[in-house]
C-alpha cells in the first residue's frame, strides 16, 4: 500500500507532472485542503480533474481558502474527507477541513468546538481499523508545523487534544505554508507538506504490517 498526500494547491497544479511517477504508482491520493485560492466549485473541479489524469483514487477536503460550495462538490463526487472517514485495507483515514479562526476571515473557518465535533464524526467511521491517519487541514497547536514567520503558534488546540486522546498513527496537515516539516506528539507523527507549488508532499507506505511516512520535496 502506498499513499501520496499533499495540499495547499491554490489552483497551481504545475508540479503534478514532476510527481507523475509517484502519483501513478500510488494506491491512494489524499488532498489535505486548499484546492483553490478563495474560489469555489469550478476552480476546485479543475484541480481534481488534473490530479485524476494521473490517479483516480483520490480523497480530498476543502481548506480555509476554499468556498463552502467546494465541500458540496467533493461530497457529490463521493470523495469528501471533511467530517468523514474512509477505510483502505486496514487503514482508517479521517479528516477535518477549513481552519480554526484566523485574523483574515477566510472563507471556511470553524470554532474549536466544531473542529472537535467534525473530527469525531470521521473517527467514528474508522474507529475499529488497525492503523489510523488523521487529516486536519490546520496543524495541531504548539508544534514545529504551526509556526508563522513572526514566531507565533497558530494551530488548532482541538486538533492537538484529539491527537493526544485518540492517538492516530499519522496526522497530515497544511495551512501554514512557512511551517513545512515533521514533528511528533507522543507517538503520532505529524506532517505539514507546505504549499504544493514549493514541492512538498508526504509518502506513506505499509510494509510488513507497519506504516512508514516521510516528508519529501520535489527537486
Amino acid at each position: 500500500m502506498k499513499i501520496i498526500s499533499f495540499g495547499d494547491i491554490h489552483e497551481d497544479v504545475s508540479n503534478l507532472k514532476l510527481l507523475r511517477n509517484e502519483l501513478e504508482n500510488a494506491n491512494l491520493i489524499i488532498i489535505s485542503g486548499d484546492l483553490t485560492n478563495y474560489n469555489g466549485k469550478k476552480e476546485a473541479e479543475k484541480v481534481i480533474e488534473e490530479i485524476m489524469k494521473y490517479n483516480e483514487n483520490i480523497i480530498a477536503q476543502l481548506g480555509n481558502l476554499d468556498q463552502l460550495e467546494v465541500d458540496d462538490y467533493l461530497t457529490e463526487k463521493g470523495i469528501n474527507l471533511h467530517r468523514n472517514g474512509f477505510i483502505k485495507d486496514d487503514i482508517g483515514i479521517f479528516g477535518v477541513g477549513g481552519s480554526n479562526p484566523t485574523p483574515f476571515r477566510t472563507p471556511t473557518e470553524f470554532s474549536e468546538g466544531e473542529i472537535e465535533t467534525f473530527l469525531l464524526e470521521g473517527f467514528e467511521k474508522v474507529r475499529e481499523t488497525k492503523f489510523k491517519i488523521m487529516v486536519p487541514h490546520m496543524p495541531p497547536k504548539d508544534t514545529k508545523i504551526d509556526v508563522i514567520t513572526a514566531g507565533a503558534h497558530v494551530g488548532s488546540q482541538s486538533v492537538r487534544d484529539f491527537i493526544l486522546r485518540h492517538k492516530p498513527d499519522i496526522s497530515l496537515s497544511g495551512h501554514i505554508h512557512e511551517a513545512r516539516g515533521v514533528d511528533k506528539i507522543e507517538n503520532t507523527l505529524i506532517f505539514n507538506a507546505g504549499m504544493f507549488r514549493e514541492g512538498g508532499y508526504v509518502k506513506i507506505t505499509k510494509q510488513s504490517d507497519e506504516l512508514f511516512a516521510e516528508l519529501k520535496v520535489l527537486t
